[in-house]
């Protein structure tokens, strides 16, 4: 109750914690300086100048400035300070009534607990065991003759008293000290320590190797999912523009379809309003009583529409109808044609980045085959347009002008390759059979049966060439990252643009019957290629 008594006196009646930076004022109530301040704040929204005591109500004419209560301070200081260590040691001495001081030791001889002060005063004979501060003494004496533990028995591994020894139980074993027993239990404690530690460290290592792992999947799952979040996001971009063409292609044909039915529709409109209107002239006549009349309009105004109208009923009846001019059915076969191609060529780009495990093939330009006008980086990664003439020596597999293969041939396998392309010039990139002609009217890739490429041309066009069929692509690329993939034995090759998300620009597909090389061709200034994988 003293220490309960004493927080209250020692809290703030404002925060109701113990007083920080207590000061006082001028009627003698204390407060902490941040609490009176922003009561205060709050009352000068209403008392402006007059602030009051929140304890007593006393009203002061101007705000004063509190003063600190430096002996307050210091018993708030101490008290917190007891408060510490008795929070540590959860002891405190049996014999101070008005404040808890925290125990020095406890004697289990009289079970109570005594701080520095009444240490010094307690009785030094044999019979006070002193220990170190406890609030459980039970524990600490024989239950059988209620005397302290002081010895250890080896043989039944258990803490006696003197009584135990001499007439107990336990008379006649081997006995130790407790503090001659507690050291030879330490002391194989330390031997157990000795290899419980390696084996922590080894564990907190393995636990360390494991979190790292577990970071690294996190990380691959993490841009696995930005990969896949960003392939079906291009697949329904894909999806939408397959949808728009077909769609299109629907609407042009029903238009061309509809255009001479709607002129068909058009002039019988109008010659069923003609009949109409003889219809009706003719049942006029036929209502007349006038005879005279009736004859006189037949043959004089009408005479040649009867006869038309005679006419025509005899034609009816020796024709069945008016005959539907012959008008072509909807191409359902071109319109699931371009579904089909379109929806494999989606299949095809998605297989195209999804090879699991797949890395990029290392490649470089093999300069033998570099025409005079392409000028070849030292590392062979790079190939640009040049003016001046390499002069390099004649071969059999020198191209005469502007482009160059790979060293390296594809005869099989999945593969893929990527190139940084220049903004300027013309250029293109694909895949070549070795038996490409090198020089004459249909050695560039693209021009022949023997190559297929992406080719960039003037005024920033794209267009995709084999054997000089030039197909010019709808979506002008904006990145200047390709990758040209290859499926050998499934026969396609493939052009993606390494954007946000990736775009397939094309797909060849094909019955590859050579190895083939990747190939390169470059014209104009400005023009570059190089392999970045």
């Amino acid at each position: 109750m003293a220490a309960a008594d004493l927080r209250a006196e020692l809290s703030c009646s404002i925060c109701l914690s113990i007083y920080t930076d207590p000061v006082s004022l001028p009627c003698g109530h204390n407060f902490c300086r941040d609490c009176i301040g922003k009561t205060w704040d709050t009352q000068e929204d209403t008392f402006l100048e007059n602030p009051s005591c929140p304890e007593c109500r006393e009203r002061f004419k101007r705000r004063p400035e509190p003063a600190t209560d430096w002996q307050l301070r210091g018993m708030v200081e101490w008290f917190c300070q007891t408060e510490t260590e008795l929070g540590e040691t959860g002891t405190f001495c049996t014999y101070c009534l008005l404040s808890p001081v925290p125990a020095a030791k406890s004697c289990l001889l009289c079970e109570a607990s005594l701080c520095d002060t009444h240490l010094r005063g307690h009785c030094q004979s044999a019979e006070h065991v002193l220990t170190e501060p406890t609030a459980s003494f039970m524990g600490r004496k024989c239950s059988v003759h209620n005397e302290p533990l002081k010895y250890h028995c080896c043989e039944d591994s258990a803490c006696i008293c003197a009584s135990c020894c001499l007439a107990g139980e336990h008379r006649g074993h081997r006995v130790e000290l407790l503090s001659e027993a507690s050291e030879k239990k330490k002391e194989k404690l330390r031997k157990v320590l000795e290899k419980l530690s390696p084996e922590r460290e080894e564990t907190e290592r393995g636990a360390q190797r494991l979190q790292e792992r577990r970071r690294e999947v996190a990380e691959a799952a993490a841009g696995e999912t930005e990969r896949v979040t960003a392939l079906f996001r291009g697949i329904r971009e894909e999806l939408e523009a397959l949808e728009k063409r077909l769609l299109s292609d629907i609407s042009r044909q029903k238009e061309e379809l509809s255009l001479p039915l709607t002129e068909l529709i058009q002039q019988l409109e109008i010659k069923k309003d003609e009949l109409s209107r003889k219809i009706s002239h003719i049942e006029e006549l036929c209502n007349m009583a006038d005879p005279l009349t009736v004859l006189q309009e037949q043959w004089e105004s009408h005479g040649a529409a009867f006869c038309g109208a005679e006419g025509a009923d005899t034609e009816g009846r020796e024709r069945e109808g008016i005959k539907v001019p012959a008008v072509g059915d909807l191409d359902v076969g071109r319109i699931s044609e371009t579904l089909l191609t379109g929806l494999a060529g989606i299949v095809t780009g998605v297989e195209g980045l999804c090879f699991p495990g797949q890395e990029a093939t290392e490649l470089v330009l093999d300069i033998n085959t570099a025409g005079n006008d392409v000028s070849v980086s030292g590392d062979g990664k790079s190939a640009s347009y040049s003016h001046t003439d390499q002069r390099r020596p004649q071969t059999p597999e020198r191209f005469q002008y502007f482009q160059a293969l790979s060293s390296r041939s594809f005869p099989s396998g999945r593969h893929y390759w990527e190139v940084e392309v220049s903004e300027s010039g013309d250029w293109r990139v694909g895949a070549a059979y070795p038996s490409i002609e090198r020089e004459g009217d249909q050695f560039y890739i693209g021009e022949n049966n023997k190559s297929w490429c992406l080719w960039r041309w003037c005024n920033n066009s794209y267009s995709v060439i084999h054997k000089r069929k030039v197909t010019r692509l709808p979506h002008i690329p904006s990145c200047r990252r390709i990758r040209i993939s290859l499926d050998y034995e499934a026969g396609r090759l493939s052009f993606y643009e390494l954007s946000e998300p990736i775009r397939r620009l094309h797909t060849f597909t094909a019955s590859f019957t050579e190895p083939l090389h990747a190939a390169f061709w470059v014209w104009g200034d400005g023009a570059w290629v190089r392999i970045i994988s």
